[in-house]
């Protein structure tokens, strides 16, 4: 049975995945591996677009009370976790469209500008998704 905290542990085990990604194609870049590292970027990109894709249709489409333990009272703290959550998550998933063609595109002031943003975003994301979600 599908239910929130599966959810949650699927959204986990992606989040710490696509971090793996991230830290390898960082470690391609310094290393100067450009393209290994514009490569990894573009798994990245697609493998997080598509969680957020079946996240989102599993929570608007197929079962919008997933996350209605949430509401319960006495679940304040998980409530005001995932708030911040979001504060990281939905900027980082903004940005990383602009990374990834600012990245395609040579740009690279303004990659670099974004990367240090989307950086403490992905940070953020990271540590309230994995730590703090239940």
């Amino acid at each position: 049975m599908l239910t929130g905290q599966y959810v949650i542990l699927a959204l986990k085990i992606a989040v710490g995945a696509v971090t793996v990604l991230l830290l390898a194609s960082l470690t391609a870049i310094a290393l100067g591996k450009r393209r290994l590292h514009g490569r990894i970027n573009v798994a990245f990109f697609v493998l997080t677009l598509t969680a957020l894709i079946v996240f989102e249709g599993v929570v608007r489409l197929i079962n919008p009370n997933i996350f209605g333990y949430y509401d319960a009272p006495g679940n304040e703290n998980m409530r005001t976790w995932l708030r911040i959550h979001l504060c990281f998550s939905v900027p980082s998933a903004v940005l990383l469209p602009f990374m990834l063609f600012t990245g395609l595109r040579s740009r690279r002031k303004v990659h670099l500008a974004l990367a240090a943003v989307f950086g403490v975003l992905w940070t953020g994301t990271f540590i309230t998704g994995v730590f703090f979600l239940q």
